[in-house]
């Protein structure tokens, strides 16, 4: 049995759905990806699961039970870090993991062996007598999944634990993840990065309470069938605005410093330079690219838009 199961939920604040018919199953030892940007959902959907909210209809089903009437069975059993973990800053990071020992009920003389093991995969050990107030952002954010993980869980939720993290240290952090999910853990995290997202054993996409795709990174990028164009500009948002309105491209997404084109027609580099050069816009790079999870999510929005 799949150990996290969402049947068919709903929750509105006021006149806003922000959770809108959400079904998904979690498996037993995937990291299960929840993608999209601010607002879209994604921790309500997070706060339902651990039973901190109350959806306005469907279930959850946690191995199999209900989470309605047995949230002391569901906060036991589950690891659940928040996006503003609670760490106490005055507490080393021995001290921190001491606390939440004793908050998850571990024993004392299994305590050492587990923070033990927690120094190793996290590499914190050098600095378990450091203030957790004193660490850096990720070092703060391996501390707080090392607290979490004190009583072994081996369902796993993680609302958006990287966010504002450098490059490195998230790395680093998605390293332990997978490592987690090798030894068996269940793993549910949400994330509005799409490099994140590429490293997902299954990713849904949700935007405005609903989900709008969901299978392997690489079965939905393989749903895309068009050329995708990649043009470079010192003035992408002009570009972008004129490209769009001329109706010449199945598609326009801008894309940093540039957008992205997508044409059905397989017309090549040479004949897009000749219709941009009739729009009177600069730019000065084309080529053709690969499609990845950022252009099936748009292709998504735009889809469920119309």
């Amino acid at each position: 049995m799949n150990p996290i199961i969402i049947e068919n939920l709903y929750k509105t604040y006021g006149k806003v759905t922000a959770v809108n018919g959400v079904n998904l199953e979690v498996r037993p030892s995937e990291i299960f990806g929840l993608i999209g940007p601010d607002g879209a959902g994604k921790t309500t959907i997070i706060r339902i699961i651990v039973s901190l909210l109350n959806p306005d209809r469907g279930q959850v089903l946690f191995k199999g039970t209900p989470i309605a009437g047995n949230m002391s069975f569901v906060r036991t059993q589950v690891g659940y870090m928040p996006q503003r973990f609670s760490l106490y800053q005055d507490l080393t990071v021995e001290e921190n993991l001491d606390f939440f020992g004793d908050l998850f009920n571990v024993p004392k003389n299994i305590q050492v062996n587990r923070k033990n093991n927690l120094y190793e995969f996290s590499r914190l050990g050098p600095f378990k007598s450091r203030r957790a107030g004193a660490l850096s952002g990720g070092m703060k954010q391996k501390l707080a999944l090392s607290c979490m993980l004190m009583h072994e869980p081996d369902v796993i939720v993680l609302d958006e634990p990287t966010f504002g993290v450098d490059p490195v240290s998230r790395s680093e952090f998605w390293e332990i993840l997978k490592s987690l999910a090798k030894k068996g853990a269940s793993i549910l995290v949400t994330t509005a990065y799409m490099d994140e997202a590429a490293l997902c054993d299954r990713v849904a996409f949700i935007f405005n309470g609903r989900i709008l795709g969901m299978d392997s990174p690489d079965k939905l990028v393989s749903q895309i069938r068009d050329s995708i164009y990649l043009v470079n500009s010192d003035a992408p948002h002009l570009l972008f605005d004129r490209v769009s309105k001329s109706g010449k491209f199945k598609g326009c997404e801008l894309f940093g410093d540039g957008v992205h084109l997508t044409d059905s027609d397989e017309a090549g580099i040479e004949t897009i330079k000749d219709i941009l050069n009739t729009m009177a816009v600069s730019y000065h790079k084309i080529k053709k690219i690969d499609p990845g999870l950022e252009d099936v999510f748009l292709k998504l929005m735009n889809e469920n838009s119309l």
